[in-house]
């Protein structure tokens, strides 16, 4: 059998310079020490005062959570900074999907900072009902405005709440009206039920619409056009504006079939393009416009006793519900009245009744 030579390569890799890591270890372990500690309501608050927005996230996340420790530490935050709170204009913005609510809001957004206002975006994200995820996506979507030093924007996640509004908005509001923002809007998921619980924690409502985009009277619940005090046609630009511009005609046409409102204004429609900036100064002076209106008829204040009244009893149901399915009892027995009403042994309604009872019997005891 032959033997074969093993001949050396010629060819040869350096181990190199060894690279520093791209991580920064130090700032990593510093975050980790910051994110582990346990603040009191007294710090929070504090920090909320001065603005610290590091602060401002970890109370806010605090009133989104479930954890009873946690509800008790934000119930405190909230209560201390609820005298605070208030000297804010809240406005709420809807609209169909594929409208450009992000880029509209960051356009609005850059006009307001630019012109010394702190202005707070709560941006609330469809969860996935599988996964209960949601992608948190409105940073990445509103890049110059959320690098600027005065805005603030906080994505939550929906969490299979109302029409997909965030079941903590509310606080948060006054969270960021504490910590000094004189603007804040609510961009919600979409057109559906979750306007209307954002109706009820705003002092103005903004619909955005698209122009050509087949029947724009049909393609939107009345009652959320009746909710609006402006209509805007985004998008006014290129090849679109006439377009934009019939739609503002038809917009303008059906809003004088509808009732006085309640606040005695009347709502108005324009044409704006977050791309050109053109027309998102008329929008801010329409809500300042409002504002002025509203306050000297004493709507402004009438309406804000009105919504906090509605989320007391809103809370109160949200409580007593809450109550009901972690009480041992219902957990106990609900599974099997489940399989009962799935097997068609009992109906809806007796299973329910059923499941009150033993749940009235428990409190009694």
């Amino acid at each position: 059998m032959s033997q074969h030579k093993q001949y050396k390569s010629a060819l040869s890799v350096s181990d190199g310079v060894e690279q520093p890591s791209v991580i920064n270890e130090n700032a990593v372990n510093n975050f980790k020490k910051v994110r582990r500690r346990n603040y009191s309501a007294e710090e929070l608050t504090k920090g909320i005062l001065e603005g610290d927005r590091m602060l401002l996230s970890k109370a806010i996340t605090l009133i989104e959570s479930n954890l009873p420790s946690h509800i008790d530490l934000a119930h405190q935050v909230i209560n201390n900074c609820l005298p605070h709170s208030g000297k804010s204009i809240r406005i709420g913005i809807t609209g169909v999907p594929g409208v450009g609510k992000s880029t509209f809001i960051e356009s609005v957004g850059k006009h307001l900072t630019n012109n010394g206002h702190q202005i707070a975006v709560l941006a609330i994200d469809p969860s996935s009902e599988r996964s209960k995820g949601s992608i948190l996506g409105d940073k990445t979507r509103m890049e110059l405005l959320s690098s600027d030093k005065n805005a603030f924007i906080r994505p939550s996640p929906s969490a299979g709440t109302l029409g997909g509004v965030a079941r903590k908005t509310r606080e948060t509001i006054f969270l960021c009206e504490a910590a000094g923002f004189d603007v804040i809007i609510i961009e919600t998921v979409g057109v559906g039920q979750s306007e209307i619980a954002v109706h009820s924690m705003v002092d103005f409502f903004l619909l955005l619409m698209l122009s050509g985009a087949g029947d724009e009277l049909q393609g939107i619940k009345r009652g959320i056009m009746e909710m609006a005090d402006l209509i805007a046609i985004t998008k006014c630009d290129g090849s679109n504006i006439k377009k934009a511009q019939q739609a503002k005609a038809e917009y303008s046409g059906a809003l004088h079939l509808f009732p006085p409102t309640e606040s005695g204004w009347i709502p108005d429609v324009v044409t704006c393009s977050s791309l050109d900036n053109t027309g998102i100064p008329s929008i801010w002076n329409k809500i300042e416009e409002y504002r002025i209106f509203t306050k000297a008829n004493s709507y402004f204040e009438k309406r804000r006793m009105s919504q906090t009244q509605y989320w007391m009893f809103e809370t109160i149901e949200e409580q007593l519900k809450q109550n009901f399915y972690t009480n041992r009892i219902i957990d106990a027995n609900l599974e099997k009245v489940r399989q009962s009403v799935l097997s068609k042994e009992l109906s809806s309604y007796s299973a329910a009744k059923i499941l009150l009872d033993k749940y009235y019997n428990d409190l009694r005891k």
